[in-house]
């Protein structure tokens, strides 16, 4: 469980583990129990690297796989964000917005992660495409149980995705709520 302790402190917990304390390998072990996707995905990927290697490098890193035991997750990954394996060999360029998206998704469950942090991660795409991605992450909480601390200005997209929602103004939190108690009663 994501706990924040007295939020002025700066302390930040993950099962009980203060996250702002841990260095070095400490912290390199302490990744794999949370990941990280960005708001604008085509600057979170390496242009030099295909989608192959950027998962590839996630997964290697973190994990004792061999080369085919990596292949066979990336191609796994792939199909989880609904995207064809056989593009995996293809660079972040040559992807739409909403497909670039979904290979950060995929970077970020690499890892098997118990929280990751979505940064505005529909922010830069269509609404309709929005949608499919919001969708999408919203399932694979429920498939792989993940928690998601989800970080947006549109109350719509909050409201559609959110158990509980934390209401911040000029960086401090002014209220923690239910969805439903939030939406219903604010």
């Amino acid at each position: 469980m994501l706990q924040l302790i007295r939020p002025t402190s700066g302390d930040i917990r993950l099962d009980g583990k203060n996250l702002t304390a841990l260095e070095g390998e400490k912290l390199r072990l302490a990744r794999t129990d949370f990941q990280m996707i960005f708001q604008d995905p085509y600057a979170s990927l390496n242009p030099r690297m295909t989608v192959f290697d950027a998962l590839a490098e996630a997964i290697s890193t973190h994990g004792k796989l061999g080369s085919a035991g990596i292949a066979a997750k990336v191609s796994t990954l792939m199909e989880t964000v609904g995207l064809s394996p056989r593009y995996m060999r293809k660079y972040p360029h040559e992807f739409s917005g909403g497909q670039r998206q979904r290979i950060a998704i995929a970077r970020a469950l690499a890892v098997e992660p118990r929280l990751i942090i979505a940064d505005e991660p529909v922010s830069a795409l269509d609404v309709s495409i929005q949608a499919q991605v919001i969708n999408l992450l919203d399932s694979l909480k429920e498939e792989f149980g993940f928690s998601c601390l989800f970080i947006a200005h549109d109350l719509s997209v909050v409201e559609h995705i959110a158990d509980r929602v934390a209401v911040m103004y000029l960086g401090k939190m002014v209220e923690l709520a239910s969805d439903r108690e939030l939406y219903q009663d604010p």
